[in-house]
């Protein structure tokens, strides 16, 4: 007696590839739109943040933060939080610049909104954090990097910490050079909220040229971005 041996068809088998190409590339596609959807929420943190700094000093002919008149004409400000007006924000004036910020309306920082006249450093408490918890900061000083030279002091906004590398790269792709030591945004070693500061040897791949670590992303990196 024959017996006739089942099977899968050529056509169930076909169907079945069609089926899990189709899953794979789904989750691929949906991997992509993830990855995307952070970049742009970086990517337009910093610029709704660099627009409202260029915003206030169109207003006041003065830096958030530094604005040696906040308390007279800025709402709810105290003079407690006045900047010296020498244009370098330093010191407290990095904590003061959010708080003038949010007072005036540019920014919408609940944290930000209360007076912190004396604060011993930016933390969480009272200043924005990035969508991974890094604390964000305005600052001026030089911890950044330059591709030619040792850098020069300017005014720039810390991206905060916690922020892989190659999401960086890619924000650094969207809205600069790509190049993390030429250009508005570069890579900083930059820690304002305690923890673990970022490292150039593992956010960056030393080259030459030296670039974004990519292949082997470090989860803890950060940029500064310059006014």
């Amino acid at each position: 007696m024959q017996r006739n041996q089942s099977g899968f068809t050529l056509v169930e088998i076909a169907i079945v590839l069609v089926i899990v190409g189709l899953l794979l590339g789904g989750i691929l596609k949906g991997q992509e739109l993830v990855q995307n959807a952070k970049v742009r929420n970086v990517a337009d943190q910093q610029n709704a943040i660099k627009a409202a700094y260029y915003a206030f000093q169109d207003r006041y002919r003065a830096l958030p933060g530094d604005y040696a008149a906040a308390g007279t004409n800025i709402p709810n400000v105290a003079a407690a939080t006045n900047g010296d007006g020498n244009a370098q924000i330093t010191g407290n004036e990095p904590v003061f610049a959010w708080h003038h910020l949010t007072n005036a309306g540019f920014i919408s920082c609940s944290q930000c909104a209360a007076q912190s006249a004396a604060p011993a450093a930016a933390t969480a408490l009272n200043s924005p954090v990035n969508a991974n918890g890094g604390v964000m900061s305005i600052v001026f000083d030089n911890v950044y990097q330059d591709a030619l030279a040792a850098p020069t002091q300017n005014n720039n906004l810390k991206s905060g910490t916690q922020i892989p590398s190659n999401l960086l790269a890619e924000v650094d792709r969207k809205i600069d050079d790509g190049n993390p030591q030429t250009g508005a945004l570069r890579f900083s070693v930059f820690n304002a909220g305690g923890g673990v500061a970022p490292a150039p040897l593992t956010c960056l791949i030393a080259g030459p040229p030296v670039a974004w670590q990519v292949q082997n992303p470090d989860a803890n990196c950060g940029a500064a971005n310059l006014f």
